[in-house]
Parts: C-alpha cells; sequence; structure tokens
C-alpha cells in the first residue's frame, strides 16, 4: 500500500486529520516506536492473572423505559435506554487478537451469554482495535440482529468489506446520528489512536459516545488517555451532564507507555467529576491481560481515588459482568 493512501478514508484536512492520518490536536503523539515496545516488553514485568474467574450471567428485560447498563465484559456493554438496545464494542470471542490461537485470552466470561441478547437496535463502535473491534461478534450481530453500527470515520470501511450488508453509518466528531424511538448519538473526541494491520495507523478515527434517549442519557468513552481534559469539559459543555457515565478503569500500566492512551482509576473520577456525570460505572479491566497491572488493581485504585475526593463509593462501582446498573436518583 503506498504511503500516500489512506485505505479506509479520503476528506480534506482539518482540525484532527492531516489529510492521511487522524491525531489528536493540542496532545502528545500517541504512537509508540518498536524502542519504546521492547523497552516495555524487556524491562518491565506483568503481575500475574489467573487464567479464569466466576462469572454470574444474567438474562436481561427484553426493554427497559429507563436506563440501565449491563455489563458484558472488558468494553463491551449493554445499554437498555428508553426502549432502545444498544452495545458498545461487543466482543465475545475469547481472545481479543487476530488470531485465533494466540493473543491476550479472556479470563471473565461475558456476563450475558450471546444467546440471551434481547433484540439489539444499535452497536456504538468507538474504533478498530482487536479488543473493541471483534469481527466474529460483529458477524453472528448482523446476522441474528442486524443492528444499526454507528462508528467514527474510516471504520465503516473495514466493516463493509468484512461483513456484506452490514448497516453502519460513519461521522465525525460531534455529528449526530438518530438511531430511533427518539435516540440519538453524538459522536465525541477521544484521546486514542487506531490500528488494524500495522501499516494503517491513525488511519480510522477514534471517539467515545453520548446516547440520548427519552430514558436518559449515558455517556460511553470508548478508549482513551486523559490529556489535558478538555474533551471532557467540552462534551459536558456541548451536550449535558450524563446519567450515566461508562468509563475504563484499567490497562494503564507501564504509565510511561499507556498514559497516552488509557486512562489510570484516578483519572477516571476526574473524568466523572469533569462530566458531572450522576453516576459512572468502571470498564476496560479485568477481562483480558493488555498490560502489566494486576487484574484486581483497578477496583482497588478506583476505591482510592473516590476517597480521596469524598465521592461515595455506590456513585463509581467498578462494572463486573452479569451486574446492572442504573444512574443514581436524586442528585
Amino acid at each position: 500500500m503506498p504511503r500516500s493512501v489512506n485505505p479506509y478514508y479520503s476528506g480534506l484536512p482539518r482540525d484532527h486529520f492531516d489529510g492521511l492520518r487522524f491525531f489528536n490536536p493540542d496532545h502528545p503523539e500517541t504512537d509508540r516506536g518498536l524502542r519504546d515496545l521492547l523497552r516495555w516488553k524487556l524491562k518491565e514485568r506483568a503481575a500475574p492473572w489467573p487464567r479464569s474467574v466466576p462469572v454470574r450471567q444474567t438474562v436481561p428485560d427484553a426493554r427497559v423505559a429507563g436506563l440501565r447498563a449491563t455489563i458484558v465484559g472488558h468494553a463491551s456493554v449493554l445499554i437498555q435506554a428508553g426502549g432502545l438496545n444498544v452495545l458498545t464494542d461487543p466482543v465475545w470471542s475469547k481472545r481479543a487478537s487476530p488470531l485465533a490461537f494466540a493473543g491476550p485470552q479472556r479470563v471473565w466470561a461475558p456476563g450475558i451469554a450471546f444467546e440471551s441478547l434481547p433484540q439489539i437496535d444499535a452497536v456504538l463502535l468507538s474504533h478498530n482495535h482487536y479488543d473493541h473491534m471483534d469481527m466474529a461478534t460483529l458477524r453472528r450481530l448482523h446476522s441474528e440482529h442486524r443492528p444499526l453500527v454507528v462508528t467514527p470515520l474510516g471504520n465503516d470501511a473495514i466493516l463493509q468489506r468484512a461483513i456484506q450488508g452490514v448497516r453502519v453509518l460513519a461521522g465525525d466528531w460531534w455529528d449526530r446520528i438518530e438511531i430511533g424511538k427518539g435516540g440519538e448519538v453524538t459522536i465525541v473526541p477521544a484521546y486514542h489512536w487506531s490500528s488494524r494491520t500495522g501499516r494503517d495507523r491513525r488511519m480510522a478515527l477514534w471517539c467515545g459516545f453520548m446516547l440520548s434517549t427519552a430514558g436518559g442519557r449515558a455517556y460511553f468513552a470508548g478508549d482513551t488517555g486523559y490529556g489535558n481534559g478538555l474533551i471532557f469539559h467540552e462534551v459536558r459543555q456541548r451536550i449535558g451532564r450524563p446519567d450515566l457515565a461508562l468509563i475504563p478503569i484499567g490497562a494503564y500500566a507501564p504509565r510511561w507507555f499507556m498514559s497516552a492512551q488509557h486512562t489510570d482509576p484516578n483519572e477516571a473520577v476526574q473524568i466523572l467529576e469533569d462530566l458531572e456525570a450522576a453516576r459512572a460505572v468502571g470498564i476496560h479491566w479485568g477481562v483480558f491481560q493488555l498490560t502489566d497491572e494486576r487484574r484486581d488493581e483497578p477496583p482497588e485504585l478506583l476505591l482510592d481515588a473516590l476517597a480521596r475526593r469524598g465521592i461515595a463509593e455506590y456513585l463509581f462501582p467498578a462494572g463486573e459482568p452479569g451486574l446492572g446498573y442504573e444512574p443514581a436518583r436524586g442528585l
């Protein structure tokens, strides 16, 4: 593939696209070279993880009039709001990898069996990393549910090549997309990057989402670092306060390598405050060992961060597969 060609998206340059690659304005670069990778893998030591962790799967309601988020695992969440059923970054595969026999292996089974899913109306797909864009799961969803997939620019081309007839709408940061039953999704910035093949770094966009429905407003961060924090303040100012915020708390160590792409628990609590969310739930932890921290470290550090700020624990639990979470009422 010629260096000057983007295989997924062509468009005019703008404040976060240079004509070939997307980037994060006013933030340090996210690119890491081979030297950085070798420094991490040769000099750092990953904590041991268990081979498997028990899960209590749940069978969700067919529809929910209000707002409920049921954790599937990692960044996969079933959001039920205003009669809509929406999945975020769905992954039911045993590995977060392009290979069936290698790569990070799931240690926490999905909190909802695929067969127990209600009818899925829409999928919010934040970016193209393998622990978020899982083609095996997306193909099965298309075959059995035919949901509308909402995703940022360039990812639609990847899906259309892999899944014949996929229903997909792509947009840029701050675009709003209607998904039916009065629901609307706003594609919002995230501080991250993308790559699918190793030769396509930052050629498709990455994002978070704000889902607005008659039953409430839910924010899904996707993958993001904290950076200067301005993107989260801007989400609050432009769209409003979310009733429920799904914020990543894991895959953050070592910080010198990961801080430009994944938040740690302390930064996740800062995002809660920046968004002025009524309640948050910690995601992106405990399922796939992607980085070096202990598996049970993110919930511990989350509790510490909440205590330092005087925030009640129930306002930001670490989400567990099979459990459902609703907004904190009366606040």
